[in-house]
Order: C-alpha cells, then sequence, then structure tokens
C-alpha cells in the first residue's frame, strides 16, 4: 500500500499535514508493506529536508501512490482521479460552497474518507485537531481581552512555535479579577482549560461561579447540561438533551450576567437552542465583552459570531444595537475571536498530535481488513456514488434539497 503526503493547496495556505517525518518513519518500521511519498511543499511546517532526513522519499509522484493523505479541501482542478483520498471536505453538513467539490470526486470516481467521520463504533471521533483548536483559541481570546481594554499586548499564537511557548506567554500578563465561563468538557473545551489551568487561574463550580464576587480572576467549565433546561421542568441531563434537544431551552442567560470573557467550546447540534440571542445582547444585563468563538458556527448559537475571522485579523466588533460589525475597541463593541482554522497557528503540535491518532487508528486498518470497520464508516463515496452511510448527500450533489 502505497500512501502520498500531498502538497496542501488550498488559500489561504494550510502548513499542518497528516504525518510527520517521525510518525511516516515509524508506519514504515510497522508495517513492512507500507510505502511513503510526499510531495514537495514550500509551506508545510516539517520541511522536505526534515523529511529525506528521515530517509522518506519527497517527489512529484502523487499518481504512483494508492491513497492520498491531506488536511483542507483538495482544489478540485487539483484532484487527481481513481484514487482514495482523506481530507476534510466540509460536505457531510451539506455546505454550500463545496457542493461542486463533492461533485467533482464522484464525477473522477475518488474514494473519499473524511477525516471528520473516522470514527469508532461508538460513533466517536478518532483524529481531530480540536485539542489544539481549544489551545489556540484560548489563547487567542486572552490575548483579544488584553487588547480589547488596552491591558496587555500578546504575540500572535501564529508567531510562536508550540503550546509551551504559547504558556510562557500567557504567564508574563496578569488579568484582573474577571470570570471566565468555558463552554464544551470534549476535546475543544478541555484544551482551552489547559491554558487555564497552566495560567494558574482559579477554577470554580458553577454555584461559585453564579453566586460568589472573588479578588482574583477565576474561571467555570460547564456543558449542555448546566446552560440548557427542559421546557416541561422536568429535571433533564446531558443524555437527554442530545436524544430530545428541541425540549429544551437556554439557561445561559444567568451565566451571562455574571461573565466578562466567553470562551465557546461546545458541539451544537441540531435542534438545540441557541445559547444566546442577539436580543440577550441588547440586555442592560448582559455582561460578557468578550467571546472567544471556537466553535465558530456563524449566525448560530453564539449570536455575536457575525462572521468567520482570521489569522491575520482575528479580532472584530460587534454592536448589539446595530448588530452590526464596528471597531472591537468601541465602548458599545462585543470583542470577537472566531477564527475558524485555529489549528492552523500551532501546526507543528497539531500536525503531530493528528497524526499520532491517524497512524493509530487508521494506517493499521489497510493491513487488517478494516477489523474494526473504520475506513468503512468513514468512506462517503465509491465507483462514483455516495456510500449507503451517506446517500442523504444526494438532494445536496443533485442540488435539488429544500
Amino acid at each position: 500500500m502505497k500512501f502520498g503526503i500531498i502538497r496542501e493547496r488550498k488559500d489561504p495556505p494550510d502548513k499542518r499535514v497528516v504525518l510527520s517525518p517521525t510518525l511516516c518513519k515509524s508506519v514504515l518500521e510497522k508495517f513492512p508493506k507500507a510505502e511513503i511519498i510526499v510531495e514537495p511543499s514550500p509551506i508545510r511546517v516539517f520541511s522536505d529536508d526534515e523529511y529525506t532526513a528521515h530517509t522518506i522519499e519527497v517527489a512529484n509522484k502523487m499518481e504512483d501512490c494508492d491513497v492520498l493523505l491531506g488536511v483542507k479541501e483538495v482544489p478540485i482542478e487539483a484532484l487527481l482521479p481513481n484514487k482514495k483520498y482523506f481530507f476534510f471536505s466540509h460536505t457531510i453538513k451539506k455546505q454550500p460552497y463545496n457542493r461542486d467539490l463533492l461533485r467533482a470526486i464522484l464525477e473522477k470516481n475518488i474514494e473519499l474518507y473524511d477525516h471528520e467521520v473516522i470514527t469508532n463504533q461508538k460513533g466517536q471521533r478518532l483524529v481531530a485537531f480540536g485539542r489544539y483548536a481549544g489551545i489556540v483559541g484560548a489563547y487567542n481570546g486572552i490575548r483579544a481581552y488584553g487588547l480589547k481594554f488596552s491591558l496587555f499586548e500578546l504575540p500572535k499564537a501564529e508567531h510562536l512555535k508550540d503550546q509551551a511557548a504559547l504558556i510562557t506567554e500567557l504567564k508574563k500578563v496578569k488579568l484582573p479579577n474577571i470570570k471566565t465561563l468555558l463552554t464544551g468538557r470534549g476535546r475543544v473545551g478541555n484544551g482551552a482549560r489547559e491554558m487555564l489551568d497552566a495560567m494558574q487561574i482559579k477554577r470554580v463550580n458553577v454555584g461559585e461561579y453564579l453566586e460568589e464576587t472573588f479578588n482574583e480572576p477565576v474561571y467555570c467549565q460547564i456543558d449542555a447540561s448546566e446552560y440548557n433546561k427542559r421546557k416541561d421542568g422536568v429535571r433533564g441531563n446531558k443524555a437527554d438533551f442530545f436524544a430530545n434537544p428541541e425540549e429544551y431551552k437556554s439557561n445561559f442567560f444567568r451565566f451571562a450576567e455574571v461573565s466578562d470573557f466567553y470562551i465557546a467550546g461546545h458541539f451544537y447540534g441540531d435542534g438545540a437552542p441557541y445559547l444566546y440571542t442577539r436580543e440577550d445582547t441588547r440586555h442592560p444585563d448582559f455582561k460578557i465583552k468578550v467571546v472567544a468563538d471556537v466553535s465558530c458556527d456563524i449566525d448560530g448559537p453564539v449570536a455575536t459570531t457575525i462572521k468567520p475571522s482570521t489569522i491575520a485579523n482575528p479580532i472584530y466588533g460587534y454592536n448589539p444595537k446595530t448588530e452590526q460589525e464596528i471597531d472591537y475597541k468601541d465602548e458599545v463593541a462585543i470583542a470577537v475571536m472566531a477564527v475558524d482554522n485555529l489549528p492552523a497557528e500551532l501546526p507543528r503540535d497539531a500536525s503531530d498530535g493528528f497524526g499520532e491518532a491517524f497512524s493509530t487508528y487508521v494506517i493499521p486498518a489497510f493491513f487488517n481488513d478494516d477489523k474494526d470497520g473504520i475506513l468503512e464508516r468513514a468512506r462517503m463515496t465509491s465507483k462514483g456514488k455516495l456510500t449507503k452511510r451517506y446517500k442523504y448527500l444526494q438532494d445536496y450533489v443533485d442540488g435539488t434539497e429544500e
């Protein structure tokens, strides 16, 4: 089985890679029947020389490979027909901007495996960049807080080498006695928590957070069961919420009344209530002034996120009265950091973490007859058609969905 590591061609450029040089070497040692060729790239976080130093072939020979490994969407004109591809296609939610990409994949008889749907038998994701999104998102949010109130200036994450360097910078700043709210207990939320803990910010429980005042900065990490409640007044729980989101309404405002800084690291499911609305932000008791929206759903559950921001320009201001973008330093503005590709700012760490999982769970499936069904569950297209699991995308491909 010949694997090709493709050059990332999407604009803006992404420096991440599925397998680092050391992981390539590890794969070849564990699987004697595997071969790896790396397509030359001027932007990859690991240079071509780093691969050749590990005796990994670097060559323009992707057409000779069976399986092509990438991170971001491959431009249509760069797709090689009749190959197996792994990348984030951003099509499983019927994203309109990638409809033509999925059509081209089918037309070119490509077998597409989407990283987002590489799961175990329980449906839990096995490979993801979420932890690094949380790490960078928390850092960027604290940076935005400092800039919004002219308290301190942190360097951009993209200019720092790794998570340790981010933590070193964070330890240099002193936050005022603010309350920070963090939603989500998955990879993203826990990645953000790593950074708050590294700053030695005191963690408090929900009762303390809502009721007490502190003479130091504190944070509280909550999940869906704490910011939603059943409409019928019956006591709900997290499992019930995920099974019946339409039976719930947001209970988030009680947190918004006491929070200064909010990090959104939760997963948002279809049918779930919004955490807060644009109307909520106009309420005189809405206190949040800086939002780091790692989840970055536009016009969605975090109403202040009206557009994604970019690594180049990570912060914008939201005016609650006009519902328009303004200068984030404006007194009435809620500062929003909503970069939608945060792990790209920490490409070396993110690639290492992602590749570790990919080489643990996915590569073996090619050599053990996919005994755990990992490839089968992630295969979106085969022989020019959508596979059974992804047939729901047919109307999206045809352009006939409502």
